[in-house]
């Protein structure tokens, strides 16, 4: 544990300019304080409760693993301050972007199924991260791990060496349990097979560590590409009974964790696929439905979110070799 985890954590934001994006990428960084700036609330808004960090301290004396994490389909960066934190408290340091096409206010079914472009916005941070005077020195570049969840975890899988067969998950959209995950897809008439970002070879060799929450389409990854992956993977589901089937990488399941060499399972419950994002504010679940929104602040009976929260990081930084 660093001699800074009684302090909140540094935070800060940057523009990543990528050449596969017409746009800046807008991406943030979470990192051991040396010393205290000041307090301001990261990812405040209607729905999740806020994470307080120290905005643009100097970085804590000492090489820190990095950890990539990768937001869910129509999530955001800022709304996992959590775990960014929580693995801060690890010693880590923690780079995010918001993925253009798939985050918040900005989620197209044609733009999120380009997995190669969601993985190459991570590897493109890394390479300015890496290049940084600001972090660079601090950073043990021998301890790169990714974090990813929902979409971000089958963005996590393809990075630590895995392929998607578009045809098998467009045959997978028709029938069991992964149905379910294509249903936003084809509102915008998607054909998993006609997107080559589906299928294409993400993997970044600098990752040395994954710890990856209930990853989408993983009854499409590709066989032969599973005996070169990275070994010794974390799969976490979480829920039982109320577990997402579309995400089970169980024996129930599409059985990913037994499939990929050395992968190590966890299973968290109760809790569901929603009891991963942020800690909801009061009168939030009410708002959602008054929006017709996805009940995502509405956990299974028993689960506490803060506590789930707090088994999450424990198995993450476990994962990571934290």
């Amino acid at each position: 544990m660093p001699a800074t985890a009684d302090m909140l954590p540094g935070y800060d934001r940057f523009d990543l300019l990528a050449d596969h994006r017409a746009r800046p990428i807008a991406a943030s960084i979470w990192y051991p304080a040396a010393k205290p700036t000041y307090r301001a609330p990261v990812g405040d808004g209607p729905i999740f409760d806020p994470t307080f960090a120290f905005i643009g301290p100097a970085v804590a004396s000492g090489e820190h693993p990095l950890v990539l994490l990768s937001h869910g389909s129509g999530g955001n960066a800022e709304s996992l301050g959590w775990l960014a934190s929580g693995l801060v408290a690890e010693g880590a340091i923690v780079l995010a972007v918001n993925h253009p096409g798939s985050t918040s206010g900005d989620s197209s079914p044609r733009r999120s199924v380009d997995l190669k472009s969601r993985a190459n916005d991570l590897s493109a941070a890394l390479d300015m991260v890496l290049s940084d005077p600001v972090f660079a020195s601090f950073i043990d570049q021998e301890r790169i791990g990714v974090v990813g969840f929902s979409l971000g975890g089958t963005t996590a899988l393809g990075m630590v060496g895995l392929r998607f067969d578009g045809a098998v998950q467009d045959a997978n959209c028709t029938k069991g349990p992964e149905a379910a995950d294509c249903i936003f897809f084809h509102l915008g008439g998607v054909r998993f097979a006609d997107h080559p970002g589906f299928g294409a070879n993400t993997r970044d060799i600098r990752i040395t560590e994954a710890a990856i929450i209930d990853p989408g389409f993983g009854g499409a990854v590709s066989a032969e590409t599973l005996g070169d992956a990275l070994a010794g993977v974390t799969l976490i589901n979480l829920g039982g009974t109320d577990r997402l089937r579309a995400v089970d990488v169980g024996s129930s399941g599409n059985n990913l964790a037994r499939r990929l060499p050395d992968a190590r399972y966890v299973e968290i419950a109760p809790a569901n696929h929603f009891t991963f994002l942020g800690t909801c504010k009061q009168g939030a679940v009410e708002l959602l439905a008054e929006e017709g929104d996805d009940p995502i602040c509405t956990d299974p009976e028993g689960t506490d979110r803060a506590t789930v929260h707090d088994q999450l990081i424990d198995a993450i930084a476990s994962g990571l070799n934290l």
